[in-house]
């Protein structure tokens, strides 16, 4: 039996041709998907606005988004298909969201994330967010409470050490391996509403 070859991951923008794929995870990942022109006036009219896609051999498996207001960086939304989930295709895509905070002089990164998530806030526990504070209610489908996670300055020597190791490890961790079916597991997958002009940004 021949090998399968390790399968591909590559992160890069979001363009508009991938708007169709980008809207069949968002549907699957959330109960109140965003509208499906919202990512299309991002893309075409938002200046602050910064989308990523996670493609694995050319398929779209998770993308995510970022509005960098004058220092902060703050991811908007973020979501894995519940297919891809648990190969650390979400890491991978949280790492490029801080490498690309940093390189556009973001002094941190900040974001929401549903309380119950508790997926979401490990991983990003392990990247050095930590909470910071509570909107009661955020949620518009179930008025869950949303925890404000906010990074150290992204140029703080502890914080840019421990990146720099998770880098490393998730590089010599193994490729995805490949769809599967999706069961009950806490998710990778947190926005709010459509987005607002800016500088209006909540998560």
């Amino acid at each position: 039996m021949v090998a399968r070859p390790p399968l591909k991951v590559l992160i890069e923008a979001m363009r508009l041709e991938d708007l169709d794929e980008v809207e069949r995870i968002e549907e699957a990942s959330f109960t109140t998907p965003w509208p499906p022109n919202a990512y299309r006036s991002e893309l075409m009219t938002n200046r602050l606005a910064s989308y990523l896609v996670a493609r694995v051999d050319g398929r779209i498996v998770a993308y995510g988004g970022m509005w960098l207001m004058v220092d902060e960086a703050h991811i908007t939304t973020f979501a894995v298909h519940p297919a891809w989930r648990r190969q650390r295709l979400g890491e991978r895509l949280l790492l490029a969201f801080l490498d690309l905070a940093r390189d556009r002089a973001a002094r941190e990164v900040t974001l929401e994330v549903r309380l119950s998530n508790l997926g979401a806030r490990r991983l990003y526990e392990k990247y050095g967010f930590r909470p910071v504070g509570l909107r009661p209610r955020y949620y518009s489908d179930n008025n869950e409470d949303a925890l404000i996670m906010t990074t150290e300055p992204l140029d703080n020597p502890r914080l840019r050490a421990r990146i720099e190791r998770l880098r490393v490890a998730l590089d010599d961790a193994p490729p995805p391996s490949g769809p599967f079916e999706p069961d009950e597991d806490p998710t990778i997958g947190d926005h709010v509403a459509p987005p607002a002009p800016p500088p209006s940004a909540d998560r």
